[in-house]
């Protein structure tokens, strides 16, 4: 097995109760493990959620925190994956001031050569929304630092793995 660190994304089917979220990171912490990005939803099945959990480890950590996390009673089952076995975007959002808009034509450009997205304009401020990878956001960021970001927010990863993953059977036997 590789023995070199490199992002890891964690997806973890459950049932939906209390307390889950703080054993799930208790086991990350037990082993001094950083959560890059944590993102929880409804799974494709009614009543599964599903955790997408980026972390920096090895092969190996990983390996033996899915079994961790497949011990838990609520867990369905639990999976690991490598950057390129996922398709995977992030989304942001930008609070800036209405008037730069206006007055700095730059501003115009960024928006679309980053392919972000108005959402919304008042006489205060403008809201951007950009979906993508986290070097395009943050790239943006960069960009837009220079004229004042009044607020920023990222979500964690959301990510489908490029290989049919035979969970939805599974999970349609324990949904029934």
């Amino acid at each position: 097995m590789n023995e070199d660190i490199k992002p890891y994304t964690i997806s973890i089917y459950t049932e939906n109760n209390i307390g889950l979220l703080n054993r799930i990171s208790a086991i990350f912490q037990r082993r001094g493990i950083n959560i890059e990005s944590l993102t929880t939803s409804q799974s494709e099945i009614e009543n599964v959620n599903r955790f997408v959990i980026v972390v920096n480890i090895t092969e190996v950590q990983a390996e033996k925190i899915v079994k961790q996390f497949e011990k838990q009673i609520e867990v369905i089952r639990a999976y690991y994956h490598t950057d390129e076995e996922t398709i995977y975007q992030e989304s942001c959002m930008f609070k800036i001031k209405s008037n730069l808009l206006f007055e700095e034509p730059q501003i115009q450009n960024i928006i679309k050569e980053s392919n972000a997205r108005i959402v919304t304009v008042n006489k205060e401020f403008f809201v951007l929304e950009k979906s993508g990878r986290r070097h395009e956001i943050e790239s943006l960021r960069r960009d837009l630092n220079i004229f004042g970001i009044m607020q920023f927010v990222r979500s964690g990863r959301i990510s489908v793995t490029k290989e049919e993953m035979k969970v939805t059977e599974m999970l349609s036997a324990f949904n029934n």
